[in-house]
């Protein structure tokens, strides 16, 4: 019964979403670049800046779910390299990405919210948060970007959600009011957020063509959807996560490779065909083992200390 209620309470509604968006990509010629951009120049900071203007979530239990959060993704970068002995460099690199970073934002927030509730959705937004910034990190590094430290950290601060972060924390330590007008255009925005990225992932499968499953896609998709969210489990458990994040870092790590390694892997020349393949199947076996994942959360939430 409990899965049951998982597929219909949280897959189903991002599936229909998802599923508007699936059909549009597949009628029409769209500009994913267009919708990306205003998913991330305008909509992605406006919910990270309402987030944390608005959340409950104290600064010791957010650090401690961040911290919890970058132990996982430094994990399942030395999964991908153990699964997939034997494959050439690239193609473990690949692995290695495609295994850590998740796809926490179009398809982890909404999944959340529908999961746990408002209370859960700001816990995984600041997840999200530390998933922005270690993915323009881990990628680049491992996949052998040019540029350094001094190019990663460009990539970084030319992400808009960044400065969106410090603008709601300056604001919230000073304690300075937000004028109603401003606060309310910027909850308009943040609602916008969440079914705007689902229609972006829906446009982006429906425009997807097919797929030829090899050994390292796989190896990518098995590690990504099965391995780490075992790895989460252990590791909240480890440090103490009460029930809530540890809940939160859970259904995180279940979600399946983020687009934006994909993206990147075009961006450094890596094995790009091993991480849009492991994208997009990972993206369609997600919609059933999240729904496992989500189903078994109140037993997760029965572990925390």
């Amino acid at each position: 019964m409990a899965l049951l209620a998982a597929l219909l309470d949280v897959i189903v509604p991002v599936l229909v979403v998802a599923g508007v968006g699936a059909l549009l990509g597949r009628s029409f010629p769209l500009d994913q670049a267009t919708i990306g951009k205003v998913v991330l120049y305008a909509l992605t900071p406006a919910l990270c800046l309402h987030t944390l203007l608005t959340t409950q979530v104290s600064g010791r239990e957010g650090a401690q779910l961040i911290g919890a959060y970058v132990g996982v993704v430094a994990l399942a970068l030395l999964a991908g390299f153990a699964l997939s002995p034997g494959l050439p460099g690239r193609s473990r690199r690949a692995v290695a990405v495609a295994v850590a970073l998740g796809n926490n934002g179009n398809m982890g927030l909404p999944i959340s919210m529908f999961a746990l509730g408002r209370m859960g959705l700001d816990q995984s937004v600041l997840i999200f948060l530390a998933s922005v910034v270690l993915t323009f990190v881990v990628a680049p590094a491992v996949y052998g970007a040019e540029g350094g430290v001094r190019g990663t950290v460009r990539a970084v601060l030319r992400l808009p959600a960044i400065w969106a972060m410090g603008v709601a924390l300056l604001v919230r330590n000073l304690g300075v009011p937000v004028p109603v007008g401003i606060g309310r255009g910027i909850e308009l925005l943040s609602q916008a957020t969440l079914p705007v990225l689902l229609l972006a992932l829906g446009v982006q499968l429906g425009a997807s063509r097919g797929l030829t499953i090899t050994r390292a896609i796989a190896t990518a998709v098995l590690g990504r959807i099965v391995v780490i969210p075992v790895l989460a489990v252990g590791l909240g458990w480890a440090i103490g996560l009460p029930a809530l994040p540890l809940q939160a870092l859970v259904l995180a790590s279940a979600m399946p490779t983020a687009v934006n390694a994909f993206i990147l892997a075009q961006e450094y020349e890596a094995d790009v065909e091993t991480v849009a393949g492991a994208v997009t199947l990972s993206t369609f076996v997600s919609f059933g083992t999240v729904a496992i994942v989500t189903a078994l959360l109140p037993a997760v939430g029965t572990l925390a200390r």
